[in-house]
Order: structure tokens, then C-alpha cells, then sequence
């Protein structure tokens, strides 16, 4: 029962490292999401003054802004899935939490079984080699 135990408390960390990896890409990607977003603003704006900056046109602005919308979309699409993914290694942290208490529980249980055992000198082998009555009910 311990090393069940010890098991699935390894496993409930690296599955937490899991999660922690997938919240880290998530927010790594809102991060991209936003940058995007913010030289779609200035690109906009660019084009809405109708004064290109030095060495630009506003046709290459505007071809830029398609790119940097394509990746946007891009960007959030995947941001989703990433979502998705978190929400699921969630739940899958918290099932193995469950799973993990109710080991630990068994093994306290054990260990508080075979203490009391050792404070009343009884054990399994003792009990198990000792000669049972005979059924009186039989006939």
C-alpha cells in the first residue's frame, strides 16, 4: 500500500508539471495574441493617417496588416486549444488528488491498523495460527 501510495503522489506532481507547462504555453500565446493585436492597431492607425512612416507604402502596410491578421487568427486558434488542454490536465490533476487521498487514507489506516495490533500483541499470524472454535450449528 505505501509504495501505491508514494506512486500516485509522483504521479499527481508530474501531472501538476503538466498543467503548470500548459498554463505557462497559454499565457505565452495571449502574450503573442496581444502583440499582434497592438501592431494591428498601429497598422490601422498608420493607414488611417495616410501618412506612411519613411520607407513604407500603404500598400506594403496594408499587406502587413493582412499577415499580422492571418497570424492573429492563427494565434487565437490556438490559444483555444491550449485553453481546452488546461482545463482537461484540470480535471486530471483533480481526479488524481482524489485518488491519491484515498491511497494515503488507506495506508494511514494500515499503519494505524497494524500499531494498535502491536500495542494489544495480537497480529494476522498470531490470529491466523490460532485453533477457531468448531461451528456449533452444523449438523
Amino acid at each position: 500500500m505505501t509504495s501505491r501510495a508514494n506512486k500516485l503522489g509522483r504521479m499527481v506532481s508530474l501531472v501538476k508539471l503538466q498543467l503548470r507547462l500548459s498554463e505557462w504555453q497559454l499565457a505565452h500565446l495571449r502574450q503573442q495574441e496581444r502583440s499582434l493585436q497592438d501592431e494591428q492597431e498601429w497598422l490601422v492607425g498608420t493607414l488611417n493617417e495616410g501618412k506612411p512612416p519613411a520607407g513604407s507604402s500603404s500598400e506594403s502596410i496594408a499587406r502587413r496588416l493582412t499577415s499580422t491578421s492571418v497570424g492573429a487568427r492563427a494565434i487565437q486558434a490556438q490559444a483555444s486549444q491550449q485553453l481546452d488542454q488546461v482545463r482537461a490536465e484540470s480535471r486530471r490533476v483533480k481526479q488524481f488528488e482524489q485518488v491519491a487521498k484515498a491511497a494515503l487514507a488507506d495506508k494511514l489506516r494500515d499503519a494505524e491498523k497494524r500499531s494498535l495490533e502491536e500495542m494489544t500483541g495480537t497480529s494476522l499470524t498470531v490470529r491466523e495460527w490460532t485453533p477457531r472454535p468448531a461451528n456449533r450449528n452444523k449438523t
